[in-house]
């Protein structure tokens, strides 16, 4: 299939950046000695993820179960669900899911480690616990002066394993505005390096430290003592990650492909994709960026959605006809590829596009 063939709006990915994207990291990752275990809620497509194994990643990441169980199935053995399992419904889910591969969980909770282990323990499942620890975004995780007695309560829980510390906190918690993605992801490394130290001075065994997004998990992995990052947005890239300065242009490997349906005036255009389309999920105005997406090639931006309906601004009047197809970069890709079920995986030299499956589109529980 051709890239004029596709039928719009429709997720076109460029092979050559993301499979450059990937081994770009890899290669990173490689060099600092730590693995590198990618965020799969980025694509949520058994296709990139097995192109990031292949790579050399040694595992995945995942938000939340029914998301991790879709990877499972295809075979994918080591996963760790970055999210609090909580609720004895989702402890159970998990024991079952710790009987197919190596799962690890995350924990901020002894409410929860009790509902683990009483899951692991009818079940006949081993559960791989980390501790989440708040190192700033303020979301979820247990403050680190907590962390030694969770830490000594999962590693006498029976069906549980004690394997380390993780922490997520990106680039825009607060304290973060002005600081350059390397100083952030240092910064990152090192907190929680010393908060293991701490820990295994304390006779808790501390495996991994596992830490880093897009933003921070590059410079976070040249930190002695990370043992992994996980970044996602890096496979695909947006307007947040370009702003960032963690993705260049040349970095960009995801675009929605729109058709023009309408020319309200000289310097808009309406799109044939709308909020079921593009995630509108950032306040793009407070994040300091144009639009929810920015038109390659033109001055332009995605100001306004309803649901079918997209509405361009333009900088400067132009000619663009009813029936052009425009490219555009959303400004947050992750909770956009959620609402599509497909995307094009496009060769860029010869137009030629081959679809797959966002298998795990969807998975919230």
């Amino acid at each position: 299939m051709l890239l004029s063939d596709i039928p719009t709006p429709a997720l076109v990915v460029d092979k050559t950046i993301l499979t450059a994207n990937i081994a770009r990291w890899q290669q990173h990752a490689d060099a600092c000695g730590v693995g590198l275990r990618p965020h799969i809620k980025t694509h949520k497509s058994i296709k990139i993820a097995a192109m990031q194994r292949a790579a050399g990643a040694c595992g995945i990441t995942a938000a939340k179960l029914s998301e991790a169980e879709i990877f499972v199935d295809a075979g994918f053995n080591d996963v760790f669900v970055a999210y609090p399992i909580v609720g004895r419904a989702k402890a159970a889910h998990a024991a079952q899911l710790a009987l197919r591969c190596r799962l690890i969980v995350g924990v901020e909770s002894a409410s929860t480690i009790a509902d683990l282990s009483a899951a692991a323990g009818a079940a006949g499942a081993t559960i791989h616990v980390r501790i989440e620890v708040e190192s700033g975004l303020q979301r979820c995780g247990a403050p680190p002066q907590h962390v030694a007695s969770l830490a000594r309560l999962v590693a006498a829980a029976p069906g549980l394993v004690l394997d380390g510390i993780f922490t997520y906190r990106g680039a825009w918690f607060a304290g973060a505005g002005g600081r350059s993605p390397a100083e952030l992801g240092r910064a990152e490394g090192e907190l929680m390096v010393a908060l293991a130290q701490d820990l295994r001075a304390a006779g808790i065994p501390i495996n991994s430290v596992s830490v880093g997004s897009t933003p921070t998990g590059w410079a976070a992995a040249g930190v002695s003592g990370v043992t992994e990052i996980r970044p996602g947005t890096y496979v695909f890239g947006d307007m947040m990650q370009r702003k960032a300065e963690s993705a260049s242009d040349a970095d960009l490997a995801l675009q929605i492909h729109c058709t023009v349906i309408s020319r309200p005036s000289a310097t808009t255009a309406t799109i044939d994709g709308g909020s079921k389309t593009f995630a509108g999920d950032i306040n793009y105005e407070r994040a300091g960026l144009p639009g929810y997406a920015v038109v390659s090639g033109a001055n332009g931006a995605l100001v306004r959605m309803s649901e079918e309906h997209g509405v361009i601004a333009f900088a400067e009047p132009t000619e663009i006809p009813v029936g052009a197809r425009l490219a555009l970069c959303p400004i947050h890709v992750c909770t956009t590829v959620n609402l599509s079920d497909i995307a094009y995986l496009c060769d860029s030299s010869t137009n030629e596009c081959s679809p797959f499956q966002i298998v795990a589109r969807g998975k919230r529980t």
